[in-house]
């Protein structure tokens, strides 16, 4: 089996091809390990630690392509990390005099960790540059959409009416919920060392007065956060990033939600701007980026909450449980950097269609404005004459299929009443202009 066996994501169509597939890759992670391990030697070299003729061998010998894939994953059985083999083979390639300066102090979860660090860093700025994408798309339809009424729905129903503005609006609120989240995360990843129980005791061993400069000089080496102190069982940066991850599956899934409910045939408020076809039926035009970002929500909080029982780490490192971190985080950041790509396709091609959001405010014949018409009758007719007029009306609005506002416009009792506008769903969207604009001034 080749390097090129792997992660072709065949199964996977909601990452396959993204920014995200190739950053979390075995050969990206490869690049990562490589990366935190010449860091490493350089971050000490600038300390005095190791000779800087030792930093130009470890960099050059450390070009990914010299490096076998599948034997890594092969011989990472044998110690249960890829960093064991992968620091022998990297030792071998310096050779000597330098060999020895590999990977000097540090234990397999420094590198290991750190590495993670970086693929997750450099999956998460494509993810946030999408999302961004996401989040202009529907600045731009909730400005265009502002006053375009559609109904409301609660429970599967029809409620009152609403605009598709406001809809959209709380889809990019969500958006830049999850920008926030994400970014905050971004900042904060940190390097990992401690050595062989978190003490740094063989970076004193070798020769530095101050083991925790290390940590810093190492940190600015690769551009990741100096932690407090080493986290090989403080497990917040993992639990942190299965947190932001989760909560953007989620996020971009509930506008997902929405889309597959409206682009339904029977519905046909909103259309993906390009369809997916079927195998059996040529006809079909599917909402396939929605749904596999929906199909994205549905794993990530199974797979954040595998990150979260990790927490629970024994002794200064623990047997099995960081162990059980690397699959679902890597799944979590492929699914995501999917998902911030499909988002970013399904919003700026969206077509919204006005008209038949407009036609289907009539469909329980002015039922869906029944609470505005209770709050205009009330002073006229007293509450409860009002309450009972309507709901008399209301039911004969469904038996005959007449629409309310002919039923009330034949009651003695409302000859004087202009039932014109309360009657008009369109006239009856509260606040959702307001609350709109209002939406549309965070940046």
């Amino acid at each position: 089996m080749t390097s090129a066996d792997y992660d072709t994501g065949l199964l996977a169509p909601g990452w396959a091809g993204s920014p995200a597939a190739a950053e979390t890759a075995d050969a990206a992670f490869l690049r990562a390990l490589l990366d935190a391990e010449t860091a490493l030697t350089r971050a000490q070299a600038a300390l005095g630690l190791v000779p800087d003729e030792a930093v130009a061998a470890v960099t050059e010998a450390a070009a990914p392509g010299r490096f076998d894939l599948a034997s890594l994953a092969e011989r990472a059985r044998g110690g249960g990390n890829p960093v064991i083999p992968l620091v022998a083979d990297l030792t071998r390639a310096v050779g000597e005099p330098y060999g020895p300066f590999v990977h000097r102090g540090a234990t397999s979860q420094d590198i290991m960790d750190t590495a993670t660090m970086l693929v997750a860093a450099r999956t998460l700025d494509p993810v946030l540059a999408d999302l961004g994408r996401t989040e202009r798309a529907l600045a731009g339809l909730a400005a265009e959409h502002r006053d375009t009424p559609m109904p409301g729905r609660t429970l599967t129903q029809h409620a009152v009416p609403t605009t598709f503005g406001l809809k959209a609006a709380g889809w990019r609120s969500l958006v830049l919920d999850a920008r926030d989240r994400v970014t905050a995360v971004r900042g904060s990843l940190p390097v990992q060392l401690g050595g062989a129980a978190g003490t740094l005791a063989a970076f004193t061993a070798y020769g530095a007065d101050d083991a925790t400069a290390l940590t810093a000089a190492y940190a600015r080496e690769l551009g990741l956060r100096a932690p407090l102190l080493p986290w090989h069982t403080l497990r917040t940066p993992v639990a942190d990033l299965a947190g932001c991850l989760a909560f953007t599956a989620g996020a971009l899934g509930k506008l997902a939600a929405d889309v597959l409910t409206l682009s339904r045939t029977e519905i046909a408020e909103v259309s993906e701007g390009s369809g997916g076809g079927s195998s059996a039926m040529p006809h079909k035009a599917n909402p396939v980026r929605s749904t596999l970002i929906a199909a994205a929500a549905r794993r990530a909080p199974q797979l954040a909450a595998t990150l979260y029982g990790a927490l629970a780490a024994e002794d200064e490192r623990p047997a099995g449980a960081w162990h059980a971190e690397w699959e679902p985080l890597r799944d979590l950041l492929r699914l995501v950097g999917g998902t911030a790509r499909d988002a970013a396709e399904l919003t700026e091609g969206l077509r919204v269609h006005p008209d038949a959001m407009r036609d289907h405010l009539g469909l329980t014949h002015g039922l869906i404005v029944s609470e505005r018409l209770s709050a205009e009758l009330s002073p006229v007719l007293g509450r409860a004459r009002a309450k009972e007029l309507l709901t008399e009306a209301a039911e004969r609005t469904r038996a005959e299929g007449r629409s309310l506002a002919d039923l009330l416009a034949e009651e003695p009792e409302l000859t004087d009443v202009d039932l014109g506008e309360p009657t008009d769903p369109a006239h009856y969207t509260g606040s959702a202009g307001v609350l709109t604009d209002r939406a549309l001034e965070r940046r």
